[in-house]
């Protein structure tokens, strides 16, 4: 059995999409949906894929299409979704899950009820590094994580000003849903810590509406009429439960000696541990000693590097996704939390 897949949008992700899927034994694109001629014409010829179409209401229309991979602006994740899993299909969403909890919540109860596997392509979860730190925490070699840092912050690296990534209708916010939530996912992943009961959040605007930043990636289209009306800043501190805590911080575009620093630092009771590069920071056997040890030849838990061959074998009863539903609506109420706290100026508490 080969599962055939569509691929809804052709932007510049689409791509690691189909070599993924075209990658997997057992699996196929059959079917692309692209708004915009060009990319279309050239993601269909670069794969081969045998099907195109403008609109994606006609790929899921598409009874011949076992699953689609959904790689489109952030206000379309949530409609399109639904509309996939009712329409029969599996469904890879690219990050953010939705525009907010309630969007995301609706998602998630229709492949429960239509029993299809719904999976949010958190793609950090798979880096080699983040396996070989996870392997060690589960061992118990970090003792209990009391703390955590996570953080991704660009000196000049804001998306094209002009296009939907900036404008808020269209991507619900800036650089905390764009890149933040990688390291938030990322860091409760590590953690394994997903009952917060608090968050105080501060989002910022300096630079992007000013025209300073821009880092010119992305494929997108731009548009005169869309303006930078989102954050280039963003932290937050979320408590948990257990009373652990972890710190947030991302940006576009930021005044710092580096032009990219990204990184999730853990600290627990018996070491404490760095993502990039990977470190662990723990007493030495030698009595008043201190060392840095960087682990070589940690065994992986997972055969996979990519998030797109994890769904498939979910797909197929192969394997469970690593990166659950409940997970990931967890993810978004804190990234809804976090807009709150700041628009409110207090603290945001989970009941």
């Amino acid at each position: 059995m080969t599962l055939k897949v569509g691929m809804i949008g052709a932007g510049a992700i689409a791509d690691d999409h189909c070599n993924a899927i075209n990658r997997y034994d057992g699996a196929a694109v059959a079917a692309v949906a692209e708004i915009n001629p060009q990319r279309r014409d050239a993601l269909q010829k670069k794969h081969s894929i045998p099907k195109a179409f403008e609109q994606w209401r006609n790929l899921l229309a598409d009874q011949d299409l076992d699953a689609v991979a959904i790689a489109l602006p952030n206000a379309l994740h949530a409609p399109v979704s639904l509309a996939a899993i009712r329409a029969g299909k599996h469904v890879l969403l690219d990050k953010p899950f939705a525009l907010n909890y309630a969007q995301a919540r609706r998602v998630a109860d229709a492949a429960k009820h239509g029993k299809k596997v719904l999976m949010i392509g958190m793609n950090q979860r798979y880096r080699p590094d983040a396996q070989a730190l996870k392997a060690i925490i589960d061992r118990g070699e970090l003792g209990e994580i009391y703390h955590a840092q996570a953080y991704w912050c660009r000196r000049a690296g804001s998306p094209k000003f002009g296009t939907w990534f900036v404008n808020r209708k269209l991507s619900g916010g800036g650089c905390l849903l764009d890149i933040g939530v990688h390291y938030l996912d990322l860091a409760l992943h590590l953690m394994d810590n997903w009952q917060p009961v608090s968050v105080s959040g501060q989002v910022y605007g300096k630079f992007g509406h000013r025209g300073i930043g821009e880092g010119k990636w992305g494929k997108s289209d731009r548009d005169a009429g869309l303006k930078f009306n989102v954050e280039d800043f963003a932290t937050a501190l979320i408590k948990f439960r257990n009373h652990a805590t972890l710190e947030l911080r991302v940006s576009w575009v930021l005044h710092q000696e580096e032009a990219n620093r990204n990184d999730v630092e853990l600290h627990g009771t018996a070491a404490g541990a760095s993502l990039a590069p990977l470190k662990l920071f723990r007493p030495a056997q030698r009595a008043g000693e201190y060392e840095v040890a960087l682990p070589q030849d940690v065994k992986l838990p997972h055969r996979y590097e990519n998030r797109q061959a994890n769904w498939l074998d979910a797909i197929l009863g192969k394997d469970k996704p690593l990166c659950t539903v409940e997970q990931s609506l967890t993810v978004q109420r804190l990234i809804d939390a976090i807009y709150a706290s700041s628009a409110r100026g207090r603290e945001v508490r989970f009941r």
